[in-house]
């Protein structure tokens, strides 16, 4: 938020965005603001959250900050029907006639996991000082609303038993650790160095996804794009009840719509890791239905849309 942060807004023709910006810029008419957001969504946004239950930002306030963003959209890119639909819904575009500004061709992001090679993971891998004879597991929880410290910020209980993790899993694995940007406390992992690796202030997750065998998540909606590797996905829940029940609530059926098993122990986690325990054509059938819109050149097509629309004149 300085000075020249507020002027490249006054100034940029474009503006891309994967998140909401700050409600004191405004937009003018000859600018335009494409929306790529951050993820297709698991847990509920905006205005399909009817108690808000995080910070000190009341429900109220939380809808005005989702429609002042959305007032200001020219575009949203989509990567499924399946977004466009909630996201229409949790922003309230159809109360403010912009239901239609979808661009529904995929994540530009998502390019790299289609076209990545042998010779990026050699090297990621390697920038990462990963062993070559590890497999890696990807363990990359959300944050949780209610998990708040005034003056410190969004905190994360770990909810996990490393000692345990280590015993069963140190020949075979390395996992690479990865919280949530929100998350402000720090984790100490030292005790378990060569085991497990802190990547949460990786800058781009994409690497992480393409040398990782498989991923562990929760409620974080980084499987939605992970499951275009198709590979293993297991949801580590240990609090689903709590969260299930107390915070946001859902867009799916976690029983039935996620592409892998939920496991709410750790005991039963490991048992299917360890067995390779994975339902393939479960995945498949949830990248037919989320990620239809994924091609490897979303980039290109997006950018035809956009320019195309916004050149003449210019």
């Amino acid at each position: 938020k300085s000075e020249d942060y507020y002027k490249a807004y006054s100034q940029a023709k474009y503006w891309v965005s994967n998140s909401r910006i700050p409600n004191e810029i405004k937009k003018h008419d000859d600018q335009v603001y494409i929306q790529c957001w951050h993820g297709t969504p698991l847990k509920r946004l905006g205005f399909d959250i009817k108690n808000y239950t995080g910070t000190k930002t009341s429900t109220k306030d939380l809808y005005r900050n989702y429609r002042v963003d959305a007032e200001r959209y020219t575009h949203i890119i989509s990567p499924s029907k399946f977004f466009t639909e909630k996201i229409t819904s949790a922003f309230g575009l159809k109360s403010i006639g912009k239901e239609n500004i979808f661009i529904e061709k995929g994540y530009p992001r998502n390019d790299f996991l289609y076209t990545f090679t042998e010779q990026d993971c050699i090297s990621i891998k390697e920038k990462l000082s990963i062993p070559k004879d590890k497999k890696i597991i990807l363990y990359a929880p959300t944050w949780r609303e209610n998990q708040h410290q005034p003056g410190v910020g969004y905190t994360y209980n770990l909810g996990v038993d490393f000692d345990l993790l280590r015993k069963q899993l140190e020949k075979d694995y390395v996992i690479l650790f990865r919280a949530h940007y929100f998350i402000s406390n720090l984790f100490d992992f030292d005790k378990y160095k060569e085991f497990i690796i802190d990547v949460s202030k990786y800058d781009d997750i994409n690497h992480l996804y393409v040398v990782s065998d498989m991923l562990i998540t929760d409620y974080s909606s980084v499987f939605f794009d992970y499951a275009i590797l198709n590979r293993p996905i297991y949801f580590y829940m240990y609090d689903l009840d709590e969260y299930k029940e107390e915070l946001r609530g859902f867009y799916l059926d976690i029983y039935k719509d996620l592409p892998g098993d939920i496991f709410e122990t750790e005991e039963d986690l490991l048992q299917a890791v360890q067995t390779h325990c994975y339902d393939f054509e479960r995945l498949n059938e949830f990248n037919r239905r989320f990620n239809h819109a994924q091609s490897g050149n979303c980039s290109e097509k997006v950018c035809d849309i956009v320019f195309a629309e916004n050149s003449h004149g210019n």
